[in-house]
């Protein structure tokens, strides 16, 4: 799904139970203020001076990708129920855990066999316990 840049700060605004991330274009990622969950709306000045310029959050089996696209933003969701997990070290000790995503599909350099392939990788949320 497409949205413009009001509509993506409305709706990162409705998204406060997920845990998650928005990185804006003009400054570096604040754990006060860019880090989810948290009960507050996203600071009018931010999006007055920058735009998002991606952002990524995850509740339970849900992970929502959001990235910048010329003039528009794209809203991506992926199931991550079935997925593996692997944990990353991030800014300031934060831990976080990525979801890969791997699909069956026939390998002409396997006699036609099907294999798994890696399709994307998608944020899962933050390592319990790690989260500022």
């Amino acid at each position: 799904m497409r949205k413009n840049r009001s509509e993506i700060i409305e709706y990162i605004n409705t998204l406060k139970e997920y845990e998650g991330f928005v990185q804006f274009s003009h400054r570096a990622i604040d754990l006060k203020k860019d880090i989810f969950p948290k009960a507050k709306d996203i600071d009018t000045a931010d999006a007055k001076d920058g735009f998002v310029y991606e952002a990524h959050f995850c509740k339970g089996s849900e992970s929502i990708m959001i990235r910048q696209l010329n003039a528009d933003w794209l809203v991506s969701t992926t199931d991550i129920s079935s997925a593996e997990l692997e944990t990353f070290h991030a800014i300031s000790n934060l831990q976080i855990n990525m979801a890969q995503i791997w699909e069956e599909e026939a390998d002409k350099y396997c006699a036609n066999m099907k294999v798994k392939k890696l399709k994307k990788v998608v944020f899962a949320g933050f390592k319990k316990g790690d989260k500022s």
